[in-house]
């Protein structure tokens, strides 16, 4: 069987602020039709790392490539084309309350000029429907409970169609109920667009049960990348460290 080539590669990346570098030269490989988490301890540089790759940030040194295209080289017109196939969910959604539930969904399509008000429209009470929102097109985003604003952002998010789906810290500050919701859009993107997902965590549960792929992060660098069984087997000293870490910690 032949590997998958990865669709974002990130060599020999640095980033500090001031003084403190926080990525050492990071090298990571991420696949299409896969859910890949990067996880590690807090102040590790997770966020920052994916920040890079969504172009928020810009680093130090280093590269970022989508399909081959660097991206931290690339032109302004071919970085605003990368963007136009990425999406990123924050923590809290994100969204718009002077618009809209469906306004918030076809916003990227406005702003990259990718559809006619017809079409964007369609697209988007397709893709609430998907979520089981489909009567919500023109509600307040003010009246939706913490579940349905994940699940707005995540349409918002999916309906460029896009090549990479970026999740920072997903879970956070939610319930379990919540958490559980939003694993399943983490599970929806892959299945419903084939990108390379990317869930940035503190996690592990969730880590270990829907990722592809799980990348530590420590003291700067990926140092493992794998499977989540390979992972929990892994007599590594500093994954044994971090699994002992995060268990006192749950």
């Amino acid at each position: 069987m032949v590997a998958p080539y990865p669709s974002i590669k990130v060599r020999e990346l640095v980033k500090s602020f001031g003084e403190e570098q926080v990525l050492k030269k990071v090298d990571l490989d991420l696949y299409p039709d896969s859910i890949n988490f990067i996880i590690g301890r807090s102040g590790e540089g997770k966020s920052v790392l994916l920040k890079i790759m969504c172009g928020l940030y810009s680093p130090d040194a280093g590269s970022v490539y989508f399909d081959d295209l660097d991206m931290v080289k690339a032109t302004s017109k071919q970085v605003r084309f990368i963007r136009s196939k990425s999406a990123l969910l924050f923590q809290d959604g994100a969204l718009f309350d002077s618009m809209s539930v469906g306004q918030n969904v076809v916003f990227p399509l406005w702003f990259h000029k990718l559809a006619s008000p017809a079409l964007a429209k369609q697209k988007a009470e397709h893709l609430l429907s998907e979520l089981g929102l489909g009567t919500s097109f023109e509600a307040r985003v003010s009246d939706l409970s913490s579940g349905e604003k994940k699940r707005v952002a995540l349409a918002r998010a999916l309906i460029t169609e896009p090549k990479a789906v970026f999740f920072d810290e997903p879970t956070t500050g939610l319930d379990p109920l919540i958490s559980s919701q939003v694993d399943e859009l983490i599970v929806h993107a892959k299945k419903k667009t084939g990108a390379t997902v990317v869930v940035v965590s503190h996690d592990m549960a969730a880590a270990l049960t829907l990722a592809d792929y799980i990348n530590l992060l420590y003291n700067g660098r990926v140092v493992f990348s794998g499977p989540p069984l390979s992972f929990k087997v892994s007599k590594e000293p500093e994954i044994i460290r971090f699994l002992t870490s995060n268990a006192r910690a749950a």
